[in-house]
């Protein structure tokens, strides 16, 4: 009887150790699956470099639709034009946040609006480092994005920094440069408009450049 429970015990041992060992298999490959869909982009302005990674597994919409202006060059010659900060912050919700736009020429080249992933589908939260779209009315975005500096958690679905409780639509996070990022936020301005203007030289897809070097 003693005998036949022990090997009861080594046979469930084994068996947990098994699924132990597969469940951490299906872990890395789903890591490994989220890290060869994330986009890897390069924000070339006059402050310095800003990388990012985009996550059209979680929103594929915003994600294909920001590319398609980086792809046609729009953000060649761009710039960030607003920064949001404690001393210009007037709006009762306060954010921090700076907010870039394509071109000027390029500016009636826009490709249609696209509908709003709402961050409770996405589930990418406003977070520090985090780029959204711009907007005004749901499903009214284009081309004009911002980045988040710390939490802001008012620009989610059901926050209250736009009245339509809608939110924005999160697509991608600084992964390196946020210290590009804060000295963009602390130009000088007059109200929130940043004067001069932080001139884009470009944004790339880092893939890209790295695939054209090879060849």
């Amino acid at each position: 009887m003693t005998k036949n429970i022990s090997a009861h015990r080594v046979s469930l041992c084994r068996i947990t150790a098994v699924v132990m060992a597969f469940t951490a298999v299906v872990a890395v490959a789903d890591l490994a699956q989220e890290k060869a869909s994330r986009v890897s982009i390069r924000i070339e302005t006059e402050k310095g470099n800003v990388l990012a990674e985009l996550y059209p597994d979680k929103a594929p919409v915003t994600v294909a639709n920001f590319l398609s202006y980086v792809d046609s060059g729009a953000f060649n010659g761009g710039c960030f034009m607003r920064t949001v900060r404690p001393d210009n912050e007037k709006n009762p919700v306060r954010i921090q946040v700076i907010q870039a736009v394509v071109h000027p020429w390029k500016e009636n080249n826009s490709f249609p609006p696209i509908a709003l992933e709402r961050t409770n589908v996405t589930g990418i939260r406003h977070i520090d480092g985090v780029i959204s779209m711009a907007r005004g009315e749901p499903n009214s975005a284009t081309s004009s994005f911002f980045i988040c500096i710390g939490n802001q958690p008012e620009l989610d679905f059901g926050g209250r920094r736009n009245p339509d409780g809608q939110g924005f639509a999160a697509f991608g996070r600084v992964t390196e440069g946020m210290d590009i990022v804060r000295r963009i936020q602390m130009s000088p301005a007059e109200g929130q408009a940043l004067v001069p203007l932080v001139l884009i030289s470009r944004i790339i897809r880092i893939s890209d450049e790295t695939s054209s070097k090879r060849r």
